[in-house]
């Protein structure tokens, strides 16, 4: 029986910051065991936000150089958290910040050079987990279910409130998961309007009352009636999300209100549709698994149809970073870490480039 001694690092679209996770990974029996041993949230500073925000309209050497200082600034944070917390570690896995996810024109790019990365930390780095997946047709993303299947098999649907929501679960001996639509991002955005970084537990948006003409817009995005697999990002929240929010003249408490309503209608509609059993178990993770009002909203669209589960804090804050600690140890195994019944790819494959530090 082998363990890995891994450092996950997770930034997703909503900006929060860098997560870090210290995990163990052992094997038994074929099956594959974990345990969060440390971790650490690190906010961005303003500067370092407005880079990663706006790097979507860098030139190319522009983004190049964010790349490199990203990469460093990684390592340093590494070097940082393994030093408080005396760890031996084998290696670091590190998801980056996606910067562009255009899968449609065989693009998807995140940012944080991995051998600045390796560099600076003087550990070995398995990082871009999603560029061979889109070379092979896939959309590569979500990338999560790997981490679903494996090490929360037990539940009948996986739902990650990130920036986006999307959700994973199995249908005929296949993994199904793709990007239902909007969670943290959109909150977060009209938060930011009264320079809050975030709602706390939903209380703006509990406050407010629904607009019915947001409500509406929202709901008919063209986004939520293609096919899976999809999946989104930030450019189609700035093109199409946006606007609307923008369109809309009214409080923030009644943007909020009215958003959660939305993004946890459209979950509902995804579950519903699909669950084979009554009632499913649904494992809520992410960001937006701390907020008591989507919550409390979700349970009450899904119904007893559905039995909601909120894991500790622990596991909803780094299930993300755990989770791609996890694909770094299934590359060095050379063993799948991202399904092509996910993504859409012509195969299922072992995605992650490695760099040795010098």
């Amino acid at each position: 029986m082998k363990t890995y001694k891994v450092i996950g690092l997770m930034s997703g679209t909503s900006l929060d910051g860098l997560d870090l996770t210290y995990c163990h990974f052992t094997k038994t029996l074929d099956r594959w065991e974990y345990k969060i041993m440390n971790s650490k949230s690190v906010s961005y500073s303003p500067e370092m936000k407005d880079n990663l925000k706006d790097s979507i309209h860098l030139s190319a050497d522009s983004l190049l150089i964010l790349n490199n200082t990203y990469g460093e600034w990684l390592g340093k944070e590494v070097n940082t958290f393994i030093l408080e917390n005396d760890l031996q570690v084998d290696f670091i896995a590190s998801h980056g910040h996606t910067t562009h996810h255009q899968p449609m024109n065989g693009l998807t790019y995140q940012t944080g050079s991995g051998q600045h990365l390796a560099n600076t930390c003087h550990h070995k780095v398995v990082c871009d987990f999603r560029t061979n997946d889109v070379a092979l047709g896939g959309q590569g993303a979500p990338l999560v279910p790997i981490g679903d299947r494996l090490l929360f098999g037990e539940y009948d649907f996986c739902l990650n409130l990130g920036g986006i929501s999307n959700i994973s679960f199995e249908k005929n001996g296949q993994r199904i998961a793709y990007d239902i639509g909007l969670a943290n991002m959109i909150l977060n955005h009209i938060t930011q309007k009264i320079d809050l970084n975030y709602d706390k537990g939903g209380a703006l948006a509990k406050s407010g009352k629904l607009n019915d003409q947001m409500l509406e817009a929202l709901n008919n995005l063209e986004y939520y009636r293609l096919p899976y697999p999809k999946s989104t990002g930030y450019e189609w929240f700035t093109e199409e999300v946006v606007p609307i929010v923008e369109a809309t003249k009214d409080s923030i408490e009644n943007l909020l209100h009215t958003s959660v309503h939305h993004l946890c209608e459209q979950i509902a509609i995804q579950v519903l549709a699909v669950k084979s059993t009554s009632p499913a178990s649904l494992l809520v993770t992410g960001g937006g698994a701390l907020n008591d009002f989507l919550v409390s909203t979700l349970k009450s669209k899904l119904g007893e149809q559905v039995n909601v589960v909120v894991p500790s804090k622990e596991l909803i804050e780094n299930k993300e970073a755990l989770v791609f600690a996890l694909m770094g140890v299934l590359r060095m195994e050379r063993e799948i870490n991202v399904l092509c019944s996910v993504t859409g790819a012509k195969r299922d494959s072992s995605c992650g480039v490695l760099y040795w530090p010098n």
